[in-house]
């Protein structure tokens, strides 16, 4: 069954969520299903709580970083969320938003229905929306923290880039499209457990904790959308086509997963930080984990029900 598409899901009794969906509505007039006249979101901010979790920087350990003045650190905080949200952008982007392209295209010749391409093209409506719901949250930090935390100074995130590059290594347009296709997966499955990483803790700000809410809730049944568009396209490829889109699938999780400290690179390179270089080369390479999502588990599934499961790594 076909849907209009709609705001994200929200509690109309959370100001702090509402405030986040006024600001969509602000921005989408003609689809907008909020109206009340209630708090805006500069109203919400509360300059005491931090823009981004201590937890998720990869060097938070570190005495040097310990080192810093509470400013500063506090600076790369509002870093860490600005990069957040870019990451998210550049994802459904040139990442998401691409493959359901693909798709709504029949780009593989698969002979999707107008219901599932219907489907591909309310979920490219709704990341529109996320994309907006992030811009907004990236803009009321920096009218709050400064003007200076612009997008322009970080990279893309490592997913778009391992993506650019992953699609740019196929001569063939076909294998192209499959290993797009792959990440777009990823993305769409696993942007759940990113969206998790930002949790409910009290001394967060309140519309950052509120963005990543009303955007994971949005995402639970784009993930099912996801997997099940390409396990009815698995369906239709020969072996070939078969191995690369599970390859892509690999690299994808790999790509997904793990850290960029190459955005941390730039964030530090932003604060002038002495001796940036060597802390993060000493975090990169240095002992332990370096993913930063731990959760594969929706793409497990997703490839256990292709007949794959045999690829997936032990550490998923």
């Amino acid at each position: 069954m076909l849907r209009v598409p709609a705001l994200p899901e929200f509690d109309p009794s959370d100001e702090v969520e509402s405030a986040v969906i006024r600001g969509l509505a602000r921005s989408w007039p003609r689809r907008a299903t909020v109206r009340r006249t209630e708090l805006d979101l500069d109203a919400l901010f509360e300059p005491a709580k931090a823009d981004f979790p201590e937890a998720l920087i990869p060097f938070r350990d570190d005495p040097r970083y310990r080192q810093l003045e509470e400013g500063t650190r506090d600076r790369i905080r509002a870093w860490g969320w600005i990069a957040y949200n870019k990451n998210v952008i550049d994802i459904e982007q040139h990442v998401v938003n691409p493959g359901f392209q693909l798709l709504f295209q029949d780009g593989l010749g698969t002979g999707l229905g107008d219901t599932l391409r219907a489907a591909t093209v309310q979920a490219m409506v709704d990341e529109q929306y996320h994309s907006l719901m992030h811009l907004n949250a990236s803009a009321l930090t920096r009218a709050h923290r400064g003007r200076w935390l612009s997008d322009a100074a970080l990279p893309h995130g490592l997913t778009v880039r391992r993506h650019r590059d992953a699609v740019a290594r196929h001569a063939d347009p076909r294998a192209a499209a499959l290993t797009a296709l792959a990440f777009t997966t990823v993305a769409e499955t696993s942007i759940g457990a990113y969206l998790s990483l930002i949790g409910d803790d009290p001394s967060l700000q309140p519309v950052n904790k509120a963005t990543v809410v009303l955007h994971r809730r949005d995402e639970r049944a784009h993930a099912s959308v996801a997997a099940e568009l390409t396990s009815l396209v698995y369906e239709h490829l020969n072996s070939d086509d078969r191995r690369i889109l599970v390859a892509g699938l690999l690299e994808g999780v790999d790509a997904f997963t793990g850290t960029d400290f190459s955005t941390w690179s730039a964030i530090l390179a932003a604060e002038r930080v002495p001796g940036a270089a060597a802390l993060v080369a000493d975090t990169a390479f240095g002992p332990g984990d370096s993913r930063l999502v731990q959760d594969c588990s929706a793409i497990r599934r997703l490839m256990e029900s292709i007949g794959a499961g045999a690829d997936v790594p032990d550490s998923w």
